[in-house]
């Protein structure tokens, strides 16, 4: 049964990563070259330190969200989230490097994991992709796309989900 098969069954090995220094327009041109979008930044020991996206990626020809103003007794307030966003919005636009526009390291599972142990991870996490790492060591990345094709293949052999 699918949910129960280990995440190393489904899993890509071959993973592109980048770099924190990796120039920014280099890793969007090679995320098109390998039709993906995402893939693990990691540092010179090879530990993930971040995810780079195409969602980062186009921070930089999308409205920035200005920081949210109340006005309170004739005072105006910034709400400091807020600002924290525009900051981070304007930090990405900015970027040069992968580093600068990289968001947090995504989760990680190990290769034993069960794929619905994996599956419940993408599910309430609402992410896309989880770095498989064995020992803190990147050894592939699982995506939603990997499962859906596992379970497509699991109906294919099993004569079922046919449009016949």
């Amino acid at each position: 049964m699918l949910r129960d098969r280990p995440v190393r069954d489904l899993m890509t090995a071959d993973v592109v990563t980048f770099a924190v220094s990796d120039d920014v327009h280099g890793a969007m041109r090679e995320m098109l070259r390998h039709d993906i979008d995402g893939a693990p930044v990691v540092d010179d020991e090879g530990l993930v330190v971040g995810l780079l996206t195409t969602a980062d990626l186009i921070v930089e020809e999308a409205r920035l969200h200005l920081p949210t103003v109340i006005t309170l007794l004739g005072a105006y307030i910034e709400l400091p989230s807020s600002k924290r966003r525009l900051d981070a919005d304007v930090t990405k636009a900015l970027g040069a490097t992968v580093g600068e526009v990289m968001g947090e390291a995504a989760p990680a599972i190990g290769p034993d994991d069960t794929v619905e142990a994996a599956a419940s991870i993408l599910h309430e996490q609402e992410i896309d992709r989880l770095c498989v790492v064995d020992d803190d060591e990147l050894v592939g990345i699982l995506t939603r796309k990997d499962i859906v094709r596992a379970i497509v293949a699991e109906w294919d052999e099993a004569g079922a989900g046919t449009d016949e």
